[in-house]
């Protein structure tokens, strides 16, 4: 059953383009997983653990402009503090395939 949201409750969620500028290995993740640094642009940097390592290797990720949810609190995962959330729709594998601008866009830009 899908939950409705009113037009409102959409305006709540802050989801911005970004820049990867910085990709490192995640070995305390319990899944696969990166460390990102994203430039947001004025917004600024921002760290997001991402399990996206089936799909993309670490020197692929370097400059790719991705979109991300930025107003979630930020999450404890292992030693490492995740301040925005990255999006992705999972494939028939159940693996992580990145939501990106398909032209370059402004770092910071509001996806709407």
């Amino acid at each position: 059953m899908n939950e409705l949201i009113s037009w409102n409750d959409f305006e709540k969620v802050q989801i911005k383009a970004g820049t990867i500028v910085e990709v490192n290995d995640f070995p305390n993740a319990r899944k696969p997983a990166y460390q990102l640094l994203i430039d947001f642009g004025e917004l600024g940097m921002k760290r997001s653990s991402a399990q996206i390592t089936h799909h993309y290797s670490k020197e692929e990720l370097i400059g790719k402009q991705i979109v991300a949810v930025v107003n979630f609190p930020v999450k404890q995962i292992a030693n490492f503090f995740s301040e925005c959330l990255v999006l992705g729709v999972y494939d028939a594998d159940n693996k992580v395939v990145l939501l990106t601008p398909d032209k370059p866009v402004q770092n910071g830009g509001t996806v709407g």
